[in-house]
Order: structure tokens, then C-alpha cells, then sequence
């Protein structure tokens, strides 16, 4: 896996991909947590929180990806296969802010139907 400084640049280039619009009103910008938090619904240790969109009335909106869910849940990829993986975390969080900011909540109800299906997963 590579390291927490990696990680962070990978990220900063997949930023760089982005038009200029999606980072209105996200002032908190893109924060990268060495973490590996669980999904309060979690039920054997098997689903990690890889990223975050926080609107927050201190902090304003900003994007979280954990560097230590991706380390647990994706450790064996290679470099390019994680950049991959971190950039679809990443515009899925972004989609979270453009959607919000557009009054739609398309993605929080896609996100709920994945977690349906992961609990009738017993």
C-alpha cells in the first residue's frame, strides 16, 4: 500500500480532474483522514466508510477519504488500480456536494438502497 503522503498527491491529481464549479461552496475543500471508520450498520467488520461529504455549520461542506479504509479494504490494489478506486470514492462524494447544492438527493437515496441490500444480505 502506499503511503498516507502518496495517497494525499494521488488525490490532489484527481482534484485536478475536476471543473472549477464542483468546488463552489465547498470550503472546507478535500481532507484526507489516516482512519478507517465502520458503518454504524456494520455488522461483522466488513463495511468501512471509504469517504465522506460533510456540511457541517462550522466547518462548512467538505470531503473526507479515509486513508486507513482504503489501506484495510484495498491494500493489495497497485498503485494505478487504487487510484482508480479513490477516484470513483471521490466523485461519488463530490456528486453528494453538487447534488445537495441543487436541492436533489438522487445519490443519498441510491446510497439507502445499498445499505437495504447489504442488510438483507444476512
Amino acid at each position: 500500500m502506499i503511503s498516507i503522503d502518496r495517497f494525499t498527491e494521488i488525490l490532489d491529481e484527481l482534484a485536478e480532474e475536476l471543473p472549477p464549479a464542483f468546488f463552489e461552496e465547498l470550503n472546507g475543500g478535500i481532507v484526507v483522514d489516516p482512519g478507517r471508520p465502520q458503518h454504524p450498520e456494520a455488522r461483522h467488520g466488513d463495511l468501512y466508510v471509504m469517504g465522506e461529504y460533510r456540511s457541517d455549520p462550522a466547518m462548512g461542506h467538505y470531503i473526507v477519504l479515509y486513508y486507513g479504509s482504503f489501506r484495510r479494504v484495498h491494500g493489495g490494489l497497485d498503485e494505478a488500480a487504487l487510484r482508480e478506486e479513490m477516484r470513483s470514492v471521490l466523485r461519488h462524494e463530490f456528486r453528494h456536494h453538487v447534488e445537495g447544492r441543487a436541492g436533489v438527493r438522487d445519490l443519498e437515496v441510491w446510497d439507502e438502497q445499498q445499505l437495504a441490500a447489504y442488510r438483507a444480505d444476512e
